[in-house]
């Protein structure tokens, strides 16, 4: 028997809204059953293949007060992906929301399916985050053969090293209050993997964005193409966007990254606009063009009226935010090559060794 199921379920409150961020899916119930806790192991990523079908939902959000009364009720739908992406704004009594109870309304008639209850992130008053890659910068994956590739699917992100360095650097953020975001090109499957892996990592609190690759083949989005299979710099600068819209525009931003591919010029494209040193859309028309990001029309709007929405959220604050990058160095470079457009400012950018740390051969999971 198959039942409806969320994937992830990220609500984000702030002084003024709530965003929240979910994805659905079909999964095999076989009702309650006796859990052996010493027979749980970590997840690998082809456990979770299921997640390239798609499927629409319905889903009834019911908010909760302290005193468990009920202070909002209202049904969204989702894309055809079975994706959610939605804002609450708060007014009355909203206010009050501490609790979320999710049903999905759509999939059988006249029945209610429970998903779960979830409790927003607050994140008010002095805004603080953390934006992290995840592939080469806190795991040192690889996916350059298919022989690699395979290995990816079948382990668990525990078999490959992890950079030390990157996940001191990152835990010392989060235990100084800063409020941790993964941001990765890897598929939208591997997310039960690298949640295990961040829970064996104490990182408890994380939002996960990944690419979805459904969308890639599909032929009515157009939001990503096969091009986007290789090129990073639509999907991550897209969903960096996606992070400031949830939080609104931080006091203090901490973005870390590899020199592996594109994330610095993403991180400095952000870095020039919250800084106010420029217009976005300015920036933008002379970025576009660029190698790391190769954006057909759509593609091009998109991202452009998600820089106007940034030009406005920024234009509305007195002070810049504080914005510092640790960039994980792919050999022993000394320095980043980067479009002249952006006139790299070296006091922004730090680059760091990131010496992967062997890890003990154990017995890899049987398919």
């Amino acid at each position: 028997m198959k039942r409806p199921n969320l994937v992830h379920f990220l609500a984000i409150k702030t002084d003024d809204y709530i965003s929240v961020k979910a994805s659905c899916t079909m999964k095999e119930w076989h009702g309650p059953a006796v859990v052996d806790l010493s027979a749980i192991t970590p997840k690998f990523p082809i456990q979770d293949f299921r997640l390239l079908r798609s499927s629409q939902f319905s889903i009834r959000l019911i908010g909760l007060d302290e005193n468990k009364e009920q202070v909002f009720k209202k049904t969204y739908d989702s894309d055809h992906f079975g994706n959610f992406n939605f804002k609450i704004p708060l007014y009355g009594e909203r206010k009050n929301i501490k609790v979320f109870q999710a049903y999905e309304i759509k999939k059988t008639k006249g029945l209610h399916i429970h998903l779960g209850s979830f409790i927003p992130i607050v994140i008010e008053g002095t805004k603080k985050l953390i934006i992290c890659d995840f592939d080469k910068t806190l795991v040192d994956t690889k996916y350059s053969s298919t022989k690699e590739v395979y290995n990816s699917l079948t382990k668990p992100l525990s078999a490959f090293p992890t950079v030390s360095h990157s996940l001191e650097l990152f835990t010392k953020y989060i235990d100084e209050g800063f409020h941790p975001f993964i941001l990765s090109a890897s598929p939208h499957f591997y997310e039960d993997s690298m949640r295990d892996w961040l829970y064996q990592n104490k990182v408890f609190t994380a939002g996960i964005f990944l690419k979805d690759y459904r969308r890639i083949f599909s032929l009515l989005e157009g939001e990503l193409t096969p091009k986007d299979l290789k090129i990073q710099g639509l999907y991550k600068l897209n969903h960096l966007l996606d992070i400031l819209m949830m939080t609104g525009i931080p006091d203090e931003l901490v973005l870390m990254g590899d020199n592996f591919e594109s994330d610095p010029i993403i991180y400095l494209t952000l870095f020039k606009v919250l800084q106010k040193e420029i217009e976005p859309w300015k920036l933008w028309q002379s970025l576009k063009k660029d190698p790391a990001f190769q954006f057909n029309k759509k593609q091009n709007s998109q991202v452009l009226s998600k820089f106007y929405q940034l030009g406005s959220m920024i234009s509305a604050r007195e002070e810049n935010c504080k914005v510092k990058i640790y960039i994980r160095k792919k050999a022993n470079e000394k320095e980043i090559s980067i479009n002249p457009v952006l006139k790299l400012d070296r006091d922004a950018i730090e680059l760091y060794d990131g010496i992967p740390t062997p890890v003990k051969l154990t017995e890899t999971p049987v398919l």
